[in-house]
């Protein structure tokens, strides 16, 4: 299976995207008929002829006291009347190479909600000078610096800023809000809440995502700090110094901070997100106690801001206008109060949308599924309800290959194809049952929903020292002989558990999944996947021994219960 490993940005923007917001960029610095007669082909033409009449928009460079320029744009209301002041948004600027300008489609929608809109790039990213420190402390600082530069403008309240942004931008969002009170109000599309875990899940490297962050960062533009710490992550040296580069950049490691100044926080993650953890957003999210939001939706990251960021309708963003709003007082939104809950998607409809008000209140309880062996010993294995199972063992070979099932083929174009319905189709039948054991449940007597997080019990005797185990829950078709991905997690042994049997307990992504009607579920643990390893890795062959032995039963703690 391919795996693509860099993509050009980490929003799926295509060409009419990038067409889209030059032309937008053209009219917002030269509002002539001719510049705004072109957005007529994407029905932007009224929206812009009333921007011109509300505010004006210029493009800048923030001086900082190093030296460093960060490129910026700048929208404010026109005519305010003396006294008058207005709120204002902070747009850091997602991890793409036009930086600030991806946001240029939100430009209006703030603008008619009487915002003051400063949009920039982090220092290193896109025409911004400097060198890039990953929102690491010198970002939070100048962030500092550029609401100092904000309150220089005429007619901003400083009791009213906010800070909005998608991924990379998100994440300095939430880490300037943990250290500024200045900041009132903070939204995050895409974000992450603990960068460590988004590495280095079950011990286990998120090898290719960090890779494609490197290449869209671009290395030669990273501080030496950054590229000292690229080589460690590379040599799969995680020592002291990883854990507290990453620690210092996660929003987790200020939940105090945020609790006590009671900032209202809104998060927005994906199902199928394949640069930063789930789970860690969510348990953000949870321990929270101001007020905050959270949406889950079907696809990768940044698939649903994307439409939102051109100037389209989506959730997240939309969700953004109405938070401002209500925190800020400004008119953006619908005029619909935010709610202060858990809001989702079931996969594969992204105009699907449950509301629940708490996580606690929305994912379901576990149903225990045992691992067992073939009914007749011959065959896949058994996922089944009642009494546990143990005394069998299945043997698959550590190839350094693996089979054709992967967390994604294509990082973000994979999540972008499930959320326009079509979720890539694996043919587990053709899975080399020497390189991965499979085990299903009978075919499901009605529809059933899985919703939250599922846990593995397996106990595992690799041969060889760094082993890697990666668990698939599948949705399999018996009529087409097809399956979906629901969820997934990888597990990596320590040189010190090789050639021993070793228990071990390991968390899958959640997942919020309608599993049809005669379908069945396939738990499929493999021996490799790129995404997790890089493929052009010498490792020699060895055998991995899944076992279930008596008091350390394997089983699949699983939230599958039926629709109501």
């Amino acid at each position: 299976m391919s795996f693509d490993t860099a993509p050009e940005t980490l929003f799926a923007l295509g060409a009419d995207d990038l067409a889209r917001l030059e032309a937008i960029r053209e009219a917002l610095l030269d509002p002539s008929p001719s510049r705004i007669g072109r957005l007529d082909q994407w029905g932007l033409a009224d929206d812009h002829e009333e921007y011109a009449a509300i505010a004006r928009y210029s493009e800048t460079a923030i001086p900082l006291a190093d030296g460093t320029q960060l490129d910026a744009s700048l929208s404010v209301p026109r005519d305010l009347a003396a006294g008058q002041t207005c709120p204002a948004v902070v747009l850091p600027a997602p991890l793409v190479d036009i930086g600030h300008r991806a946001y240029l489609g939100m430009i209006t929608h703030w603008a008619r909600g009487g915002y003051v809109v400063l949009a920039y790039s982090q220092r290193g990213l896109a025409k911004s000078t400097g060198e890039i420190h990953v929102a690491g402390p010198q970002d939070v600082a100048d962030a500092a610096a550029v609401i100092d530069w904000l309150l220089r403008t005429d007619g901003v309240d400083p009791e009213r800023i906010g800070f909005f942004g998608s991924s990379y931008g998100a994440g300095t969002s939430l880490l300037a809000a943990a250290k500024d009170r200045r900041i009132r109000a903070v939204a995050g599309t895409s974000a992450w809440a603990d960068l460590f875990t988004s590495l280095y899940e079950n011990g286990t490297r998120h090898l290719k995502a960090f890779e494609a962050l490197v290449q869209l960062f671009g290395e030669d533009r990273c501080s030496p700090e950054f590229r000292e710490i690229i080589q460690k992550i590379r040599a799969n040296t995680i020592d002291d110094q990883v854990r507290e580069f990453a620690a210092v950049r996660s929003p987790s490691a200020y939940l105090e901070a945020y609790n006590q100044a009671a900032t209202p926080v809104l998060l927005t993650t994906s199902w199928h997100e394949t640069i930063f953890s789930v789970p860690a957003v969510i348990d953000f999210h949870n321990g929270l106690t101001g007020p905050k939001t959270l949406l889950v939706q079907v696809g990768d990251h940044g698939n649903a801001e994307l439409p939102g960021l051109v100037g389209l309708p989506a959730k997240p963003t939309d969700m953004a206008y109405r938070w401002m709003d209500h925190h800020l007082g400004g008119s953006a939104g619908d005029g619909e109060p935010p709610r202060f809950d858990v809001r989702s998607e079931f996969m594969f409809n992204p105009l699907s949308d449950l509301r629940h008000p708490s996580w606690e209140d929305y994912a379901l309880p576990a149903i225990r599924f045992h691992l067992a062996d073939a009914a007749d010993g011959n065959g896949d294995g058994q996922l089944v309800q009642g009494s546990a199972s143990a005394g069998w063992t299945r043997s698959v070979k550590a190839t350094g290959q693996g089979t054709d099932i992967v967390v994604a083929p294509k990082l973000v174009r994979t999540g972008l194809a499930e959320r326009l319905g079509r979720p890539h189709a694996y043919r587990t039948a053709e899975i080399d049952r020497g390189l991965a054991a499979v085990f299903a449940t009978v075919p499901l007597p009605q529809s059933m929903r899985v919703r939250g997080g599922a846990e593995l019990r397996v106990t595992v005797k690799p041969q060889q020292a760094d082993a890697t185990i990666v668990a698939y829950l599948l949705d399999h078709n018996p009529v087409t002989g097809t399956a979906h991905i629901v969820t997934h997690a990888p597990y990596t042994f320590t040189a010190e558990q090789a050639g021993r049997a070793t228990t071990v307990t390991f968390p899958l992504q959640p997942a919020e999944y309608v599993v049809p009607r005669g379908h069945r579920l396939q738990l499929v643990i493999d021996t490799h996947d790129p995404f997790f390893a890089s493929a052009a890795t010498a490792t020699p062959v060895s055998t991995i021994d899944l076992t279930s032995p008596k008091g350390a039963e394997s089983y699949l703690d699983l939230p599958l219960h039926h629709l109501h």
